[in-house]
């Protein structure tokens, strides 16, 4: 049986925890952030975990992970 690939844009952007949930980082801290607020932005900085529906897809986005 062949050996099954890694989606790339997947493996960039998510990561597997020892628990089997998948963590991600917020998306929207990269640049224009004068106009947000504080609180948003301490928000964002927390890393975020994907739902059990979005998970299910992750594991086979991600079958080595």
């Amino acid at each position: 049986m062949p050996k099954l690939k890694n989606h790339t844009g997947a493996k960039k952007r998510y990561f597997k925890t020892a628990s089997g949930k998948f963590k991600f980082k917020k998306s929207g801290m990269q640049h224009l952030l004068t106009p947000s607020r504080s609180k948003r932005c301490r928000e964002m900085r927390r890393p975020d975990f994907l739902n059990k529906t979005d998970t299910k897809t992750m594991r086979r986005y991600l079958p080595y992970a």
